[in-house]
């Protein structure tokens, strides 16, 4: 069985999110959704509202594509958690120049930490390219539309997160 992992902070999950968790389900037979527990970042929403979110999200998508789509929050090394979790390949999405560059500094640490997991990129699809979870809270904090970038239960959880429904 082959295991992937898509690790993330999902604060919160995006349709571009979304879109690359569809795509990775052809490469793999299990899907683990790593929800990052980042203290540093300073989420809106906690782990446990995270989680929720990618499980209700995932559920439709895992039946639509015949793939086990779990959610695993983690706290340790992005590579530590593959192994936990025994994924044979580590799934990141790109959206940019910019984000090869950090990614690709991170797949060299990685490596050379555990040569046997893999790392896949896969290009956001361009009408989700601009698209990250800072700036749909920053819209939605300020009152914008976010319909274009989440799902509905999504930007019910964010209006209600931000007392604007």
């Amino acid at each position: 069985m082959r295991v992937g992992l898509y690790p993330g902070t999902f604060d919160p999950v995006t349709v571009g999110h979304l879109d690359i968790i569809r795509r990775a389900c052809s490469l793999v037979d299990k899907l683990v959704i790593g929800i990052a527990i980042n203290r540093d970042k300073g989420p809106l929403f906690s782990l446990e509202e995270r989680v929720e979110m990618i499980e209700a999200e995932c559920a439709e998508v895992s039946a639509e594509c015949g793939v086990e789509i779990i959610a695993h929050p983690f706290e340790n090394l992005l590579i530590h958690c593959a192994d936990e979790v025994g994924a044979q390949v580590i799934i990141r999405g790109l959206r940019a120049v910019a984000d090869f560059e950090y990614e690709y500094q991170m797949v060299g640490m990685n490596r050379a930490m555990n040569d046997q997991i893999e790392t896949v990129f896969l290009m956001a699809e361009a009408q989700h390219q601009a698209i990250a979870s800072k700036l749909v809270k920053e819209i939605a904090r300020l009152d914008g539309n976010v319909s274009k970038f989440v799902t509905p239960r999504v930007e019910a959880a964010l209006k209600a997160k931000l007392g604007m429904g």
